[in-house]
């Protein structure tokens, strides 16, 4: 098992967001907990080109786009201006949420910026705590110690 302290969920729950692993592939070393990425023609150095099931390492599989789209609902109906709330929640109708989503942030309510990057950071954290469990990497116990230390923050 890896020690939680040594790993860097930040790392782990950037892996988890990408939806573009087409080209490469973020992979976590089982026994150091060390982030990779391989590419077809590049390997894992960049310049050896492996294939995948020669290495003794984990992918790390993009989770699905909904899952990140329903943070930015929780914190839309979390958002004690009604009428911030509203529009964000209309801002996530349909294709390009994510862009309209962060557009009507930056533009419309920069106040709550600090509150969405914590707010998403920590569910991100908590998302790559049980990535790790789910997989074996880390034990319960270590998972739930983890848990508690990124709970959903206080929105505005």
């Amino acid at each position: 098992m890896l020690d939680v302290r040594d790993l860097d969920l930040e790392e782990i729950a950037t892996a988890l967001q990408d939806q573009s692993a087409y080209e490469y592939r973020w992979l976590i070393d089982p026994a150091s907990g060390e982030i990779m990425m391989w590419t077809a023609d590049g390997g894992i150095d960049g310049k050896t080109p492996v294939d995948l099931d020669e290495l003794d390492l984990v992918p790390i599989e993009g989770l699905p786009s909904s899952v990140w789209h329903r943070d930015m609902a929780d914190f839309a109906e979390r958002v004690s201006d009604e009428r911030a709330g509203r529009r964000l929640l209309r801002a996530i109708q349909g294709r390009g949420a994510f862009r309209r989503f962060k557009d009507e942030l930056y533009e419309e309510y920069p106040h709550l910026l600090p509150a969405w990057h914590a707010f998403h950071q920590a569910r991100a954290t908590r998302r790559a705590i049980d990535w790790l469990l789910d997989n074996s990497l880390i034990d319960d116990a270590a998972a739930s110690s983890c848990r508690t230390k990124h709970p959903d923050p206080d929105v505005p």
